[in-house]
């Protein structure tokens, strides 16, 4: 047969995490299966990636105020900077900043997100990272973890993050770092790394990490986008240099996934930790890990079934 006609054959048994599609090849695809991750170089626009970074800048300055948006700071540096990109550290769920929130309805990106989601896609978790110098007082190195520890919805083969660097991402300035094939494994405990005085809110990582796995550094120029599987050990380094390291991401989910209770496994101490910082945040008596998900979650593509 012709390599066309051989193409038409269904890959499903072969494939575990990824969809039958027109768009991966079938060594791309191979690849994700093996590893767990997929870069694609040059993937979303210098402009659009440029009216990002301006709209971050706006955030910083409380210009516009996205509601249900996080802002994380470092504040031990905002009696130097004030209000400035310069202490905040990341900008979580966007979802309702038009502006942002256009890096997840991007077609370029939605495309590849199909392959792994199928065509009913939400936007489950957005996050602007604006890695900061790092400095005495705080680090922002992020232990290794796995995203499905945040997540209380499955299955984990039809959740996908992309991640796009924003600027060149490598070595020095922290660029992620992944375990190659971990994705094949369970989701394994997650707590608080016992470093001295520096832990971020929520940075959880894996309580027992095999140091012997090999790691890779994803260096990444402006524009690269790599999409991972939730099951991914990977973290990122300290930023040794004296810029910051922007990044945008998305993970988005078929619609057709489904919340799953956590109490009585490895997440449920997060889903306490979770709730109780909103109930502070927004003065509620009463909430609940699903309803702090459908509050995030939006329909990018598709129709909403389950989500």
């Amino acid at each position: 047969p012709t390599s066309a006609q051989v193409s038409v054959v269904p890959h499903s048994e072969r494939f575990s995490y990824t969809l039958d599609n027109d768009l991966l090849t079938t060594e791309q695809r191979q690849f994700y299966e093996d590893n767990g991750y997929l870069l694609i170089k040059k993937l979303v626009s210098d402009e659009d990636i440029e009216r990002f970074r301006k709209e971050f800048v706006r955030i910083c300055k409380k210009e516009v105020n996205p509601p249900g948006a996080m802002i994380m700071k470092d504040e031990s540096l905002r009696s130097q900077f004030g209000q400035s990109e310069k202490v905040v550290n990341k900008v979580q769920d966007f979802q309702e900043d038009e502006e942002l929130f256009r890096y997840c309805t991007l077609p370029e990106v939605l495309k590849y997100v199909e392959c792994f989601t199928g065509p009913n896609i939400m936007a489950m978790h957005t996050m602007l990272i604006n890695k900061l110098p790092d400095s005495e007082k705080q680090t922002f190195l992020h232990p290794m973890h796995q995203d499905l520890h945040y997540f209380p919805f499955r299955p984990a083969s039809r959740i996908v993050c992309a991640w796009t660097a924003m600027e060149r991402a490598d070595q020095h300035n922290g660029c992620l770092i992944v375990q190659p094939g971990t994705h094949k494994t369970t989701l394994k405990p997650h707590g608080y790394p016992k470093w001295e005085g520096k832990t971020n809110k929520l940075f959880h990582g894996l309580l027992d990490e095999d140091e012997k796995t090999p790691k890779v550094h994803l260096v990444m120029e402006k524009g690269d986008t790599v999409f991972f599987h939730p099951l991914l050990f990977h973290g990122s380094g300290i930023n040794k240099t004296s810029g910051f390291r922007k990044s945008i991401s998305c993970h988005f989910a078929s619609s057709e996934c489904y919340y799953i209770d956590v109490k009585n496994t490895s997440q449920e101490h997060l889903e306490k930790e979770l709730e109780e910082m909103v109930r502070k945040k927004y003065n509620a008596t009463s909430v609940e890990l699903k309803d702090i998900w459908n509050f995030r979650a939006r329909l990018v593509q598709g129709e909403r079934i389950n989500l």
